[in-house]
């Protein structure tokens, strides 16, 4: 009952908000949200409803969004992080539904991450190893790593690419794409005046050399860091994202093999369309267009090359939220029949030139968005209701039967409490509708304010937008 009276308010609620999109991609489940406002102002209960590849989260507490970069001159507009495309990319390869990346990393996985997220050349001798096939997912990588020496294999000729690699073996691995001085004086390594635990002696040296690069330095998890005999893929990503960013775009990495490994790519564009947390919903294609010649894979694009993007991420505006916020991916440019997909490094994002609607397009455009967001706060509202009558009815039944099979079984008192507790129902859902309905009012008067001040102030909300021709510069 609870799963049919959920699915219908959900139902109701994504046709009333008019965002009902395709999957694509199953395994980028998690990559994909949506945060609608209301009925959120007094914290009602959430609803999710999850397809392919879209997390939609209805009312309730707001999440906040990790592993993403602000634009300069837009603090809510934000790109993917590296360090979660690298992460995407990898459970993509692995065809792991159940990819976590709090887990351990292993010994294949770092590879991968090496030799993907720097760009790694295949130079040396290739080696083979018994427990590594050709169709082995990290294949590649694997033999990228060892041939250039970053990684080795053990003396029985394995690899075991599903062996969880330590902490210390990391930075050891870490090291040796670095030339950073350090203090080789045998003492525990520390940082920020903390011992960090799990470092044997051999390691020592390796692990000063980078806390000394400040490569860990923001590392997620802090306290794991310390504690922890091993690095989550989520803290490796993020080292790997440094390790390009601070070393890698200057040509300062060890080795032959990471010559490629981030030479920065500037580009400049005007935007085409515009997108912003007030209109926009996850999965919209935007268009833009260079204004200066630029070269991206061997590949010389023109003044007025399109450039393509996608949001990926959107949070309404909301009495709490206000002016809301979009993550935006930019994915590829294209001149004729060239084309090019953009790297996954974002180091900085900037919008120049800011714009605002125009007072005419916000006169014409108003009417439908308030219309269409009041109506989707009603909708939730009404959903939310149906949702917790229904459980409510539920469990009201459930308690009344308690009553009489254990009145009759021998057992008064429990009879008795169980009755009492069916009060107790009728209480919290009379509660929790009236919290909704409360929300869902002050929603709407919120709604209809919102589109008050953007017709007449279009700048408050400008920090969560990108308008027609405003003018971006994005370095890769």
């Amino acid at each position: 009952m609870k799963k049919t009276t959920q699915a219908l308010s959900v139902t109701l609620a994504l046709f009333l908000t008019c965002s009902n999109v395709m999957a694509k991609n199953p395994g980028k489940q998690q990559e994909k949200v949506q945060i609608y406002a209301h009925p959120s102002l007094m914290n009602a209960d959430a609803t999710e409803v999850k397809d392919a590849n879209y997390v939609y989260r209805i009312g309730g507490k707001v999440l906040k969004q990790k592993n993403r970069l602000g634009f300069t001159n837009k603090e809510n507009l934000y790109v993917n992080a590296f360090s979660k495309d690298l992460l995407n990319t990898m459970s993509v390869r692995k065809g792991d539904r159940d990819f976590d990346i709090k887990m351990p990393i292993s010994r294949s996985e770092l590879a991968f991450m090496l030799s993907q997220g720097l760009n790694m050349s295949s130079i040396g001798i290739t080696k083979n190893y018994t427990d590594v096939t050709n169709s082995y997912w990290a294949s590649t990588e694997i033999k990228n790593a060892t041939a250039a020496d970053v990684m080795i294999g053990y003396p029985d000729k394995s690899f075991k690419p599903d062996q969880a690699i330590t902490k210390a073996e990391v930075f050891a691995t870490v090291a040796k794409l670095i030339d950073v001085p350090y203090e080789n004086d045998g003492t525990v390594p520390t940082m920020n005046g903390r011992t960090i635990e799990n470092i044997p002696s051999w390691a020592y040296g390796c692990t000063k050399e980078v806390v000394n690069s400040g490569l860990i330095d923001n590392l997620p998890d802090a306290k794991a860091l310390f504690e922890n005999p091993y690095l989550s893929r989520h803290q490796v990503a993020t080292l790997v994202s440094e390790l390009r960013l601070k070393y890698g775009s200057n040509g300062q990495l060890v080795g032959d093999a990471f010559k490629n490994a981030g030479t920065p790519v500037a580009v400049k564009i005007k935007m085409l369309d515009r997108i912003d947390a007030k209109h926009s919903n996850i999965g919209d294609v935007f268009t833009a267009k260079t204004t200066e010649e630029v070269m991206l894979n061997n590949e010389v694009f023109p003044a007025g090359s399109i450039v393509y993007g996608r949001v990926v991420t959107v949070q309404r505006p909301g009495l709490k939220t206000h002016p809301g916020s979009i993550t935006v991916k930019f994915e590829k440019i294209k001149n004729g029949d060239c084309v090019a997909e953009f790297p996954k490094q974002m180091t900085s994002a900037t919008a120049e030139c800011l714009k605002n609607p125009n007072i005419v397009a916000r006169i014409l455009g108003v009417p439908f968005t308030g219309a269409a967001r009041t109506a989707g706060v009603v909708g939730r509202s009404a959903g939310q209701i149906v949702n917790i009558s229904a459980n409510g009815l539920e469990e009201y039944g459930d308690r009344i039967s308690d009553t009489f099979v254990e009145t009759f079984t021998g057992h008064p008192g429990r009879g008795a409490a169980s009755f009492g507790h069916s009060f107790v129902t009728i209480g919290k859902g009379i509660y929790g509708i009236a919290k909704t309905v409360v929300s869902g009012t002050f929603g709407v008067i919120y709604e209809i304010g919102d589109e008050i001040v953007y017709t007449i102030v279009p700048s408050l909300s400008n920090s969560s937008a990108l308008n027609p021709n405003e003018e971006l510069t994005v370095i890769f």
